[in-house]
């Protein structure tokens, strides 16, 4: 009797085993295979936000191209090399895979969402296309022609490019139905899953015009109707203070703290200095911002380096605290460059409220004053023969220009865009160069292997995948 219990028992057992459900044991509880919409908005936000505020070598190397900043020892991306650690790859990918892929898929699960209001969705698929568009221009603006129509589609392995030109115009479309669908009584995100408004639809609205005014300017010397509609249709529901300005900010607890924080703070990096052709800037004109931007040097005395070539650190200005502050935010769109736009939109003759003048001055005092200046400081400033709007050295596009680049300190990939644009200011070229001054980056690198008919027939269109290639925008 005893040997049949025994027997009886590793049977009732084994049964037991085979009857279980085991297939919990596949879930992933750290790594879920379903992620809510708004996370996946979220980390869009958060992905471009600390890939535009970088100035990691690998990553956004943009300061050094608009001589913002120089570097003490390692000049490669200085001297526009960009190869060597295949910055183009590493730009394409983060905006394609980590952003529009996210949005995309947060947009998916939203139209799929039935517990939601006519009103909500719509205005949580309007942010989300905006912020689309958004890192789309960045593509388009850096490459020339891209993949944009057939991008991201799972049954098209090998994406043509899209005519640059052609994707800008539907960008601005694109926003145009956007701003049109967003209804400020209507719910967006919650307030947590919004990490630039914090939920405020009526605030978005202001962000999509400010981006509608900036890309049709970008088109202001190649097709000047656009350009026209798309900023006078703008001018009025635009970020109009301070108060609308779109901001990622950092917190000072890690993992989300500012990535220059974490790249020159927490790495210990002692290579990256001011640029001499800022600081003369700041210095020769009693710039109340130059605390606030850099530090002094070991001797206590502001100097920027010669970009290209080899400075000793201890001898140049660094990052100010201020920058390099954990919870420093990004700046995604502002009142300042909104109202740097508003200048050059009435000296183009667009129908927008206000003068040159005024755009100009507003834009200068909001940009003293965020930076921690005073309405006194912006007061002297202005007052400057060289920095004044009627008396500064001059057309309107080197008043504005140069104004605007120094305005743009810390968000360089937009400077980026402004100097290619307007041709101001004029920068000295890096010592040691390696091309001309860059007026786009080459195609990501795997573009020639993974998709090389496509990739071959956009470098052809373009005039040549080489850095020096103007975009079709890039007319002076």
């Amino acid at each position: 009797m005893k040997k049949i219990f025994l027997v009886f028992v590793p049977l009732l057992l084994l049964a037991s085993a085979c009857t279980e459900d085991i297939s919990q044991l596949n879930v992933e509880t750290k790594r879920p295979a379903a992620v809510p919409a708004p996370t996946l908005f979220s980390n869009a936000i958060k992905t471009i936000s600390g890939s535009l505020a970088s100035a990691s070598v690998n990553t956004n190397v943009f300061r050094f191209t608009v001589s913002h900043w120089a570097m003490s020892t390692y000049q490669d991306e200085a001297q526009y090399d960009f190869a060597t650690r295949n910055i183009p790859q590493g730009w394409w990918t983060t905006m394609y895979r980590d952003v529009i892929a996210d949005l995309r898929e947060s947009a998916k699960l939203i139209n799929a969402d039935a517990s939601l209001s006519a009103g909500e969705k719509a205005n949580k698929l309007a942010i989300l296309d905006v912020m689309e568009v958004y890192t789309y221009s960045i593509l388009v603006n850096t490459f020339g022609n891209i993949p944009y129509s057939e991008s991201l589609n799972p049954a098209i392995l090998f994406p043509k490019y899209d005519d640059a030109k052609t994707v800008s115009t539907d960008l601005i479309n694109r926003l145009n139905a956007d701003i049109s669908k967003m209804n400020a009584s209507a719910a967006g995100f919650a307030s947590a899953e919004d990490l630039i408004y914090k939920g405020s639809v009526s605030k978005w609205i202001k962000f999509a015009n400010t981006l509608r005014m900036k890309l049709g300017m970008i088109q202001a010397d190649v097709d000047a109707t656009l350009a026209k509609t798309a900023v006078e249709s703008s001018d009025a529901n635009a970020i109009s203070s301070a108060a609308d300005n779109g901001l990622f900010t950092y917190m000072a607890a890690s993992p989300n703290q500012n990535p220059l924080y974490v790249d020159i703070v927490l790495g210990g990096r002692s290579d990256y200095i001011a640029a001499k052709d800022l600081m003369d800037k700041l210095i020769g004109w009693n710039d109340p911002r130059k605390s606030a931007y850099f530090t002094p040097n070991n001797a206590g005395v502001y100097a920027g380096g010669i970009v290209g070539k080899g400075n000793t650190y201890v001898d140049f200005s660094r990052a100010g605290t201020k920058v390099i502050d954990a919870s420093a935010p990004y700046v995604l769109a502002d009142y300042v460059e909104t109202e740097f736009l508003r200048a050059e939109a009435k000296e183009r003759g667009f129908n927008v409220a206000g003068t040159a003048e005024s755009h100009y001055n507003n834009a200068i005092r909001a940009s003293i004053i965020y930076w921690g200046g005073t309405a006194a400081d912006a007061d002297a400033y202005l007052a400057q023969a060289d920095v004044a709007y009627s008396t500064a050295a001059g057309d309107w596009k080197q008043k504005i220009g140069t104004q605007k680049w120094i305005a743009l300190y810390n968000r360089p990939y937009e400077g980026w865009v402004e100097i290619r644009r307007l041709d101001q200011p004029k920068i000295s070229t890096p010592v040691g160069a390696k091309s001309g001054f860059p007026t786009r980056l080459t195609y990501a690198a795997n573009e020639q292997t993974l998709n090389g008919t496509n990739y071959t027939a956009a470098a052809s269109a373009i005039g040549g995948d080489v850095v020096t290639t103007k975009l079709y925008w890039d007319k002076f």
